[in-house]
C-alpha cells in the first residue's frame, strides 16, 4: 500500500523482541524479573508520553514493559506534578550548600553590602522557599554583579557554574565524563568503552524537536531527547539526560564527576529537573521506576508529593498512606484491584525456556486480552517491509495464523499490540526484519 511522506513521518516504528525473563539487577536472582522487549530508533515524544502512562521505560533504542506481577521486585512508575513539588529540608539543605559554594564567601559579603535586602525581603526568603529562585541563585547568568567601589569592577562568584540543555549528541567531554562516573560509582570496567556505546545507550532517544542548531526555534517548546549540561568554571561536570513530552519530563540518567559527590547531585539534578519543567510549562515529572524494596530507591519517594501508576487500572495513587503500607508487607499492589475486594492474582508460570507459552496466558498487568486486541483490527496495522509498507493482511496466511500462537508471525504482533495499547498501534507500525 502507499503511505504517504507525512503519514510515515508521523509514525513511531517497532521492533518486537518478546518477552523475557532475566536475571534481576537489584535482588540478584536468577530469571527473577521479567519484561516485553522492543526497539526502536523512531518514536514520537507523545507515543512514548502514553508508554510511560502504561508502565513502559527506555534504555538508549531499547523500551520494556515490566510484568510487576512475576518480578521479585516490582519496578512501579512514578509521576510527580511538577508545581505541587514541596522539598523536604535535607533538598533545601543541598542546594543552599551548593550555591555557598558556588558564590563563596567574599562574593556573599559584598553582594550583601552592595545590594542590600529589605527586612521584608529577609523576613519571606527565610519563611519561603522559592525552588526556581533556589536552583538559579548560583548560575551565572542568573546573579547579580554590581560594581564594587574599590576596585571599579563587577564583583565576580568564587566559581562560574552555568547550566545549559543541548541535543543528546555525543562529545568526548561527555564520554570521559561518563566513564570517569561508571568506573567510580558503578566500579565497571570501562577499558573497551567506546564512543559507540555511550551514543547507543545515552544518545539514541527519542525524536527531538525543535532543532537545537536552528536558533528561530529557541522559543518553542522542546520535545524528545537532550542534555542538562552543568558546566563548572567551563569544565563539564554533570549531565543529565531528559525526555521531554508534551505534558512532562521524563529523567533517564544522570553522571557527573566523582571528585564532586559530596555536594550530593541527585539531590541537585532532580530539584533543577522539577523547576525546569515548572519554567517550561510540563506539568509532570518522572523520576523513573520506583522499587520499594530497593533501599537505593527509596530517596525517590522524598521527592513529594509522589504518585505511583497502578499495574492494572492505569490509574495514580498517593505514594503514602495505604499504598505505603501495602507495599511494605507484599511486593505486588495494585489498590484498584483492593477496593474491589479481590484477592491478588495467582503468577501462573511464564518459564524463559517455555518459548509456547503465549502472553496472553501469562495474564500480564496491564496488557490487553486477546478480546481487546481484536478490536484493534490488527489486520490493517502497517508493517514496514523493505522500505515501503504493507498491511498485515497482505502476508501470506495471516488469516490462518492464530494470534495465541507465540511463534507465529501474528502471535508476535498480536504480543506487541496487547502491550502497545489501544493509542499507539494505530499511530505506529511493525519492523519485524530490523
Amino acid at each position: 500500500m502507499q503511505v504517504d511522506a507525512e503519514r510515515a513521518r508521523e509514525l513511531s516504528l517497532f521492533r518486537p523482541l518478546g518477552y523475557q525473563r532475566n536475571s534481576c539487577g537489584y535482588c540478584k536472582a536468577k530469571d527473577g524479573s521479567a519484561s516485553y522487549y522492543t526497539t526502536s530508533t523512531s518514536v514520537h515524544p507523545e507515543h512514548y508520553e502514553d508508554l510511560i502512562n502504561n508502565g513502559w521505560r527506555r534504555s538508549g533504542s531499547l523500551y520494556y514493559k515490566q510484568n510487576l506481577l512475576q518480578s521479585c521486585c516490582p519496578h512501579y512508575t512514578l509521576r510527580l506534578e511538577a508545581a505541587d513539588y514541596r522539598p523536604r529540608r535535607d533538598q533545601r539543605k543541598a542546594i543552599n550548600k551548593w550555591n555557598k559554594f558556588i558564590l563563596g564567601p567574599e562574593y556573599m559579603r559584598k553582594a550583601a553590602r552592595l545590594c542590600p535586602q529589605t527586612r521584608a525581603q529577609k523576613k519571606h526568603r527565610k519563611c519561603n522557599f522559592d525552588v526556581l529562585s533556589a536552583v538559579h541563585a548560583s548560575e551565572y547568568d542568573h546573579i547579580k554583579r554590581p560594581v564594587d567601589p574599590a576596585t571599579k569592577l563587577p564583583i565576580e562568584p568564587a566559581h562560574r557554574f552555568e547550566v545549559t540543555i543541548e541535543g543528546d549528541s555525543v562529545s568526548q567531554a561527555k564520554f570521559q565524563l561518563f566513564l570517569k562516573y561508571q568506573a567510580a560509582v558503578h566500579k565497571e570496567d570501562v577499558s573497551n568503552s567506546k564512543p559507540k556505546d555511550f551514543q547507543r545507550f545515552l544518545c539514541t532517544g527519542i525524536k527531538r524537536s525543535p532543532n537545537p542548531l536552528t536558533p528561530s526555534n529557541a522559543s518553542q517548546k522542546k520535545l524528545g531527547s537532550w542534555h542538562q549540561c552543568y558546566r563548572l568554571d567551563g569544565e563539564l561536570v554533570a549531565v543529565a539526560v531528559l525526555d521531554l513530552l508534551p505534558t512532562g519530563v521524563s529523567s533517564v540518567y544522570v553522571f557527573h564527576d566523582p571528585a564532586y559527590e559530596q555536594w550530593e547531585f541527585g539531590k541537585l539534578s532532580a530539584m533543577r529537573e522539577i523547576a525546569f519543567s515548572i519554567e517550561n510549562q510540563y506539568k509532570y515529572y518522572y523520576m523513573g521506576y520506583y522499587i520499594h524494596s530497593c533501599v537505593k530507591m527509596r530517596y525517590k519517594a522524598n521527592f513529594r508529593p509522589q504518585y505511583i501508576l497502578d499495574p492494572e487500572s492505569g490509574e495514580w495513587d498517593p505514594l503514602d498512606g495505604e499504598l505505603t503500607d501495602k507495599l511494605n508487607t507484599r511486593s505486588y499492589v495494585s489498590l484498584s484491584r483492593d477496593r474491589m475486594d479481590s484477592p491478588p492474582p495467582m503468577p501462573s508460570t511464564d518459564s524463559s525456556a517455555d518459548t509456547e507459552v503465549s502472553l496472553f496466558d501469562i495474564g500480564m498487568p496491564g496488557a490487553l486480552t486477546v478480546p481487546q486486541v481484536q478490536a484493534l483490527d490488527l489486520d490493517h496495522w502497517l508493517l514496514f517491509f523493505r522500505k515501503n509498507f504493507v498491511h498485515m493482511e497482505d502476508l501470506v496466511g495471516w488469516e490462518t495464523m492464530s494470534m495465541t500462537e507465540p511463534q507465529s508471525i501474528k502471535g508476535i504482533i498480536a504480543e506487541l499490540a496487547a502491550v502497545l495499547g489501544p493509542t499507539i498501534v494505530p499511530n505506529s507500525a511493525v519492523d519485524l526484519f530490523g
